[in-house]
């Protein structure tokens, strides 16, 4: 996505969060709504950006609301795409099947069968995240935010936009959102992972071309 024409000439850092990708895995780490934006936003600092757009999918779509909350001085502009807003995330996003189950039973016994269970896609983004992590994470994110992610989202005095795959179905209570100026896009031919389904939609919001 960032090579693409319309999106040239901007930096963009990619971000794993503690515990994904190639970031560390300290198992002490909490991996919550409260833990992980605060880490995003020392990566942020560290970077030297202010202003940042933040473009996130799901969970993390959840994490970049609560980091413009907190830190508004960092952040001038939130895509979202498919992120959760409530207690429970979009049915779409397959974390009940991880928070069924408690953390050491998850990490011995489900992990392996949640990555057949999930399909190639998803486990593909799942495989590489340490399995206390991934299982955290859910967790956290189930027991959303203080206020919830919804909340601070119509609260954020920033320039905000909202994804919505066409089939993973309206937006539960899009009109609050949309009330508080945030841009509810439904885009076509895509679920729950729009940026690959619909690409070039994506690519349009990112760049404001929407």
């Amino acid at each position: 996505m960032a090579a693409r024409p319309e999106l040239a000439g901007r930096r963009s850092p990619f971000v794993d969060l503690p515990g994904h990708g190639t970031s560390d895995r300290p198992q002490d780490f909490e991996y919550t709504l409260d833990g992980h934006p605060d880490e995003v936003a020392v990566a942020l600092d560290a970077t030297g950006a202010a202003d940042a757009e933040l473009i996130a999918h799901s969970t993390g779509g959840a994490l970049a609301i609560v980091l413009a909350h907190r830190r508004p001085d960092l952040v001038s502009r939130l895509v979202l795409t498919e992120s959760g807003l409530d207690a429970f995330p979009p049915t779409t996003a397959d974390n009940s099947a991880i928070t069924a189950h408690g953390e050491d039973e998850f990490v011995e016994k489900q992990y392996a069968r949640v990555l057949d269970a999930v399909g190639p896609l998803w486990a593909a983004t799942m495989w590489p995240a340490d399995p206390r992590a991934l299982h955290r994470s859910a967790v956290g994110l189930r027991r959303r935010s203080s206020p919830v992610m919804r909340t601070l989202l119509e609260e954020v005095p920033v320039d905000r936009v909202f994804l919505q795959g066409e089939h993973s179905g309206e937006l539960a209570g899009r009109w609050r959102p949309e009330a508080a100026g945030v841009r509810v896009l439904t885009v076509p031919g895509a679920g729950h992972d729009v940026m690959f389904d619909n690409p070039d939609a994506f690519a349009a919001a990112v760049a404001g071309a929407d």
